[in-house]
């Protein structure tokens, strides 16, 4: 159905552009000027329909299904009646014709525009953005504005006054209309009520609103005040001039970039300024009319009450003002200009220190600065995000942690803005280094678990490789030689000299065994610690290591304090791995003909490898670095492996306080 809709609203509007055109021409046939255009409310109506029809048409044509549209539609071909049918009126009586088709004309103007305000605007910002009301609940509001519309029709087009001199009045001119003036002013009183409702949804739907409705809303918001701004005077102030009406279009304008274009631009700036103002406005007539009252009572009028209640006035506004600025302003952006408050507020989900609480974080800094994404990254992984993907520019900001980069601040940027403002960077500056905190200590957390997962399973790899050894070698050889001794026992007595061979088994089997339990042995824990201490060790494996594949020479000179003392077994383990596979590397790789293994202990034991190989380039990790400082991880070390000024070097501390 939606082709036949929008041949539809292409109908109409061309009919509101037809009556407008036809209205123009009218005008200018029966001799009126500006001044009796606007008298007659001809060029208002015009403006009016030009824009409620054209805004409908338009919407109405782009989502079919929005009564939006249709209700702005309507809203258009009654203004546009309206200025039709007045030069018409006019038209008819200077050709002379009959008093009835005159009186008809008169009563189209008069019954054709009150519509559009009573009822289809209300309605349509009641409906405003997608069509539908706030919530259920607004079914009986909707329902009494469409049932109440006639009293506000009745009103304006029942009435006895004349659209001109020498015009008759319309259909059905009551005699006695001025005598129901209550009657007129509930008509009054409902028609403002109707608004109101109609702002009261409007708010309703903000609060409990996204991103992306809060800017559609603010749009219509900003267009409303200052429509309200510029038309209160003429509602209250006799003498107003018509030309304030011509603010109205804002409203359909409005509606219709803020359904079909609201990315265009971000306007809270503006909202915030305008609603903090028009707010201010309102006070200060609140308060002069009070104190003028209150004067006029109790000041004589030597003194100047006005005056004196003017000063008062603004004595008051002055502090009021940035105070509403401020909470205006929290309404638009958030907590940007409060950064304390942020920074408490992102605080509160970095206690957990999990991933799910850098989405919590992202979500708070997306709520507290209003802006359409935000992102915690780290490298290429997204650690936690609000607001979907970013559907336009982003900014970020670098998150270090020391000297080191430990992810990136994702900040999505407002329609409309190039960079984020000085208050958003502010807050940002303030949230960037516990972020940044947070962050680092995840990735730390992450490393651990992950070195744990490492050290639990080379556990399970080295009791599998152990239990392998002892079933495939040692369990074997034991078993021969319990068959061996169960057999020399038996023989014993009947054949000597068969007992003596298996016995002869026995002691091999025996010494295989030993063999291979000392094997084992010394895969736990190297022998030479035990027998010689971690210096003796180290000076025996540096001496076997004394010459590279080619036959070259190395020199290995080890450099340690004489009166070692005795250190914690994993310790010792350690140093002494990282230095027996250093110095193997040296001899493999490096090309060196010198090498150096120095050994310092204080509060932390200190093992380095010094080559004087070339220097080629930044080492890639394999296997036997990779080992290296899996080990010195394990015991909360601290290991460096690459190429120095003089060649490589190859340096583990252990702290000793903590083993």
């Amino acid at each position: 159905m939606a082709p036949s809709r929008r041949a539809v609203a292409a109908v109409l509007g061309v009919v509101v552009v037809v009556e407008v055109l036809s209205a123009i021409v009218l005008a200018v046939s029966v001799g009126w000027g500006w001044r009796a255009a606007l008298e007659t409310f001809v060029a208002t109506n015009a403006v009016m329909g030009i824009a409620f029809g054209a805004c409908g048409s338009v919407i109405a044509w782009y989502r079919p299904a929005n009564l939006v549209g249709w209700l702005f539609l309507a809203d258009g071909i009654g203004h546009a009646t309206s200025a039709l049918t007045a030069p018409l009126a006019q038209a008819l009586a200077d050709q002379g014709a009959s008093s009835g088709s005159q009186r008809l004309a008169v009563t189209v103007f008069l019954w054709s525009w009150p519509w559009s305000i009573g009822l289809f605007m209300p309605l349509a910002l009641m409906l405003f953005p997608d069509g539908r009301l706030p919530s259920p609940r607004w079914r009986p509001v909707a329902v009494g504005v469409i049932a109440t519309a006639p009293l506000f029709a009745l009103e304006m087009g029942g009435g006895s006054e004349s659209l001109g001199p020498g015009l008759p009045n319309g259909y059905p001119a009551w005699s006695g209309y001025d005598s129901l003036g209550a009657l007129w002013t509930a008509a009054e009183i409902r028609t403002l009520l109707a608004l109101l409702l109609a702002a009261v949804a409007l708010m309703v739907r903000y609060r409990r609103a996204d991103t992306t409705a809060r800017r559609q809303l603010q749009l219509l918001l900003l267009s409303t005040i200052t429509v309200a701004g510029v038309t209160t005077s003429w509602s209250f102030v006799a003498g107003t001039p018509t030309v304030v009406l011509f603010a109205i279009p804002l409203i359909p304008v409005a509606v219709a970039v803020a359904i079909l274009r609201h990315q265009l631009l971000d306007i809270r700036l503006v909202v915030s300024r305008a609603v903090t103002w028009l707010l201010l406005s309102l006070g200060v007539i609140a308060a002069y009319v009070l104190l003028v009252a209150l004067l006029d009572t109790f000041v004589s009028a030597q003194f100047g009450r006005s005056v004196v209640a003017t000063v008062a006035v603004a004595l008051l506004v002055g502090p009021v003002l940035p105070r509403l600025q401020r909470l205006v302003g929290r309404a638009m952006y958030g907590d940007r200009n409060d950064p304390a408050r942020v920074v408490s507020r992102v605080g509160q989900h970095l206690q957990t220190g999990t991933p799910a609480s850098l989405a919590e974080v992202a979500e708070s800094i997306q709520a507290a600065l209003r802006v359409p994404h935000v992102a915690v990254r780290s490298d290429e992984t997204c650690l936690g995000q609000a607001g979907g993907s970013p559907a336009g520019a982003t900014q970020e900001v670098t998150l270090t942690y020391g000297q080191e980069v430990v992810g990136r601040l994702v900040i999505g940027l407002r329609p409309g803005e190039r960079a984020l403002g000085r208050p958003d960077q502010e807050a940002v500056g303030l949230i960037a280094g516990p972020l940044a905190l947070a962050v680092h200590a995840m990735g730390l957390s992450s490393e651990l678990k992950a070195s744990r997962e490492r050290l639990v399973a080379a556990r399970e790899e080295e009791r599998r490789r152990l239990r392998r050894d002892l079933h495939d070698g040692l369990g074997p050889v034991l078993t021969g030689l319990a068959f061996a001794a169960d057999a020399a026992a038996n023989l014993q007595s009947a054949d000597p000299v068969r007992t003596a061979n298996l016995l002869d088994t026995v002691r091999s089997h025996a010494r295989t065994a030993i063999t291979d339990v000392r094997r084992v042995v010394d895969d736990l824990r190297p022998p030479a610690l035990d027998e010689l201490g971690l210096v003796g060790a180290l000076r025996q494996r540096a001496d076997q290591v004394a010459y590279r594949a080619d036959g070259t020479p190395v020199q290995v000179c080890l450099v340690s304090p004489d009166d070692l003392h005795a250190l914690p077994a994993a310790i010792e383990v350690a140093a002494y791995r990282i230095a027996t596979e250093a110095l193997t590397n040296v001899v493999r790789h490096a090309r060196a003909t010198r090498a150096e293994l120095r050994l310092s202990c204080d509060d932390t034991l200190e093992v380095q490898v010094l080559d004087n190989g070339p220097a080629n380039g930044a080492w890639s990790p394999g296997i036997g670095l990779q080992g290296m400082r899996e080990r010195t991880d394990e015991l909360s070390g601290r290991f460096e492996a690459g190429p120095s000024a003089s060649g490589g070097r190859v340096f583990a501390s252990f702290p000793l306080g903590t083993s």
